[in-house]
């Protein structure tokens, strides 16, 4: 039987050469990067190549770059610092926002005396900047917290349009840019935005490694405590091999990238024009259906399949060889309906089936058409 991976959203497959990159930093350079000897050393400075690497290419300065187990990690300690060392009083998100984000206020909620305030939205998801700019000029010691491009629908926010709104307001900008790092230039250098974060295994890099940008000067301090390394922001050892990884699959995305953008864009494009023309009543969800308004790398489509047989359509998926995902895959598992869609959709197509399909440089429109095909089947 084939097997199809279309969740790319949720992971990537490694590169080979990072494969091998990360493959000789294990075998070669197993130092403590905080030991003082020479393997130390040379573990160190294969940290800070990659770091000035990773900083070179979002037009900042190294020492705003902390490397992190990956987004989650690095959305919490932005979050919770802002809140327990910043002064932030008012946290102001979307309700379609990363869980990784709504848990973690949720719990300062609980913690702290907090405001937070949820971004009125269309019916397409996209957030309403005059009810934004209402919600800064509400009070002070504001945080905003506005992934840039939705896991699950794949929306794109213009990032540089609420970084300057928050700037001009006196608030501080925090981004999930997860789904885009590796996929989008960013240069913070024109982009006035304070935190950023990003995940090595979005963009064909190794699961467990992600980093902070944080704004030089920001005030932010640690969450995990411990030893010294990342400058006293995130104690414990480096992992090297992980770094290496990230850095090697983030060099290759972008020295890449126009081709493999160029390439994967035709196979949403495909996909959408085949999906629209085979499947009537199919729907996209947000604005995944539009390649203009949302990301190259996925869409969300709720597709006409009665009530009685749309808990059993991934596990029908499954069978043919065909991985997607109803949503992120943090919550695959759970029976609930997403809750980016639950903002979005009316009861009745709530009760369908809402899939999302998200294509890498490794699929091909032959596995588009197989996957059509088994769609047409089903239904």
């Amino acid at each position: 039987m084939r097997t199809i991976y279309f969740d790319n959203a949720a992971t990537t497959p490694m590169r080979n050469e990072v494969i091998e990159a990360m493959a000789g930093t294990m075998k070669n350079t197993y130092g403590n990067p905080s030991s003082s000897h020479g393997f130390g050393r040379s573990a160190k400075t294969l940290v800070e190549k990659c770091r000035k690497a990773i900083a070179k290419q979002f037009h900042v300065s190294a020492g705003e770059i902390f490397f992190t187990s990956g987004g989650t990690e690095a959305d919490n300690l932005v979050l919770r610092s802002a809140v327990r060392d910043l002064g932030v009083k008012h946290i102001i998100t979307a309700r379609t926002e990363h869980h990784a984000v709504l848990h973690c206020i949720e719990q300062l909620q609980i913690e702290y005396d907090l405001q937070v305030d949820y971004v009125e939205l269309n019916a397409h998801g996209a957030i309403d900047f005059q009810h934004l700019e209402t919600l800064l000029s509400g009070s002070e010691h504001i945080l905003v917290s506005l992934m840039h491009i939705n896991n699950e629908i794949g929306n794109i926010i213009d990032l540089k349009k609420v970084a300057l709104l928050c700037k001009a307001h006196n608030a501080l900008f925090h981004s999930d840019t997860v789904q885009s790092v590796g996929h989008y230039e960013l240069p913070l250098d024109d982009i006035p935005i304070d935190f950023l974060v990003a995940s090595a295994h979005k963009f064909h890099g190794p699961k467990g490694v992600g980093f902070a940008f944080v704004r030089k000067d920001s005030g932010l301090k640690p969450l995990i405590f411990g030893g010294e390394q990342e400058r006293g922001l995130r104690a414990g050892t480096e992992c090297i091999h992980n770094i290496v990884g990230l850095e090697k699959a983030m060099t290759m995305a972008y020295s890449n990238l126009e081709t493999e953008r160029e390439y994967i864009r035709s196979l949403k494009r495909y996909f959408i024009s085949k999906l629209t023309s085979e499947i009537p009543g199919a729907k996209f969800n947000g604005h995944s259906g539009d390649m203009d308004k949302s990301t190259y790398t996925l869409v969300n489509v709720c597709l006409p399949i009665a009530f009685d047989k749309a808990s059993l359509f991934l596990f029908q998926l499954d069978l043919k060889g065909i991985a997607c995902s109803k949503g992120s895959a943090c919550q695959s598992g759970s029976k609930q309906n997403s809750h980016v869609l639950s903002e979005l959709l009316d009861h009745d197509d709530l009760k369908k089936p809402s899939v999302r399909f998200s294509f890498s440089i490794y699929n091909t429109k032959e596995e588009i058409d197989y996957l059509i095909k088994e769609l047409k089947t089903f239904i």
